[in-house]
């Protein structure tokens, strides 16, 4: 996956960084004797294997950090998570992070727990207790977080010719007035840009993996074993049944009204008034031009080869699509 021309090592950037608050995010952990190979019976992508990375020290790179996906039997994404290992004590026990929606948080682990059963596993949400911060810039300072943080580096993200590093850490110490809500906005625009979906709650159970381009940004691993919908994800990826797609899209704000560009927002063809063309996947404001807003939507290709593409209804404001930062997998 390239999301930006290369994962510069932290330690070779001069620092420059902003952080803040993310209060849309919250944070699972599955621990226990038998959490890894849980794991990998439940989620899109191999679990086996991660470093481990201890509280204090930054997981990195596609061996300590992987991104997930949790389906349900139709192969539909029920959540989508930033996941690393950070054993729970000095004995190494195993302690799974996964970095989620806040706002699915909650029904993503009771949903793991009753697939426990007999398993040595704990599932806990410990969004409230755990505070999630992003930390984003050309370079980043970590030297204060304090040695009990997980810090988990997201792909950069290349913005105006530069690679934009982005970081988040868990903390389980609560703090406030911690939110900078200019940082909030660059950073929530930098996880649009980096087409990198997200689930959340409006989204749940709309997306097979690869109408969102999972596979494409290395969350779905089809070498391993079975997880729920597996073979209905398999399937769309070697019969070639997909036919929708992520796309990153603008939209002036003038044209907006009273509408709502948030995720779960239907799109429409400008030929066809009667059957939705696609969805908002994640939105957000471009800091630098806030009359601008920018989306990662998911549409039929077909869609996109002739007429326009419209926000809520066919007589809804244009979309204008923009490029990728990434190649495609082709199915």
């Amino acid at each position: 996956m390239t999301i930006s021309p290369k994962n510069t090592p932290i330690e070779a950037i001069k620092p420059s960084f902003r952080q803040t608050h993310l209060s849309d995010w919250g944070l699972i952990f599955v621990e226990g004797a038998d959490a890894a190979s849980f794991l990998q019976n439940q989620l899109t992508n191999s679990v086996l294997g991660l470093n481990r990375s201890k509280p204090g020290d930054i997981a990195e790179g596609p061996a300590a950090v992987r991104l997930v996906g949790y389906c349900s039997p139709k192969g539909r994404l029920l959540a989508s998570a930033w996941l690393a290992l950070f054993p729970q004590n000095n004995q190494g026990d195993d302690r799974y992070a996964l970095f989620i929606s806040k706002d699915i948080a909650a029904s993503t682990a009771k949903r793991l727990a009753m697939f426990v059963l007999r398993s040595k596993v704990k599932v806990s949400d410990v969004s409230d207790t755990w505070q999630i911060s992003g930390f984003y810039g050309t370079g980043l300072s970590l030297d204060s977080l304090g040695s009990d943080s997980l810090i988990l580096r997201m792909p950069n993200v290349l913005y105006e010719d530069q690679a934009i590093v982005r970081v988040l850490i868990a903390s389980p110490n609560q703090s406030e007035d911690l939110v900078d809500s200019a940082a909030l906005k660059q950073w929530n625009f930098l996880e649009v840009l980096s087409a990198i979906p997200r689930i959340v709650l409006t989204t749940q159970e709309q997306f097979v993996p690869q109408m969102i381009n999972f596979e494409s940004v290395a969350g779905v691993d089809f070498k391993k074993g079975c997880y729920p919908g597996q073979e209905i994800v398999a399937r769309s990826q070697y019969r070639g049944v997909i036919k929708r797609r992520l796309q990153l899209a603008t939209l002036s704000m003038d044209a907006l009204s009273s509408l709502s560009y948030s995720p779960g927002i239907e799109l429409y063809h400008s030929d066809n008034a009667s059957q939705p063309a696609g969805m908002v996947v994640l939105s957000a404001i471009d800091p630098k031009e806030p009359r601008s807003i920018s989306l990662q939507i998911e549409c039929k290709l077909e869609m996109l080869e002739h007429g326009e593409i419209h926000l809520g209804s066919v007589d809804g404001p244009v979309l204008k699509m923009s490029l990728l930062p990434y190649q495609l997998i082709e199915i």
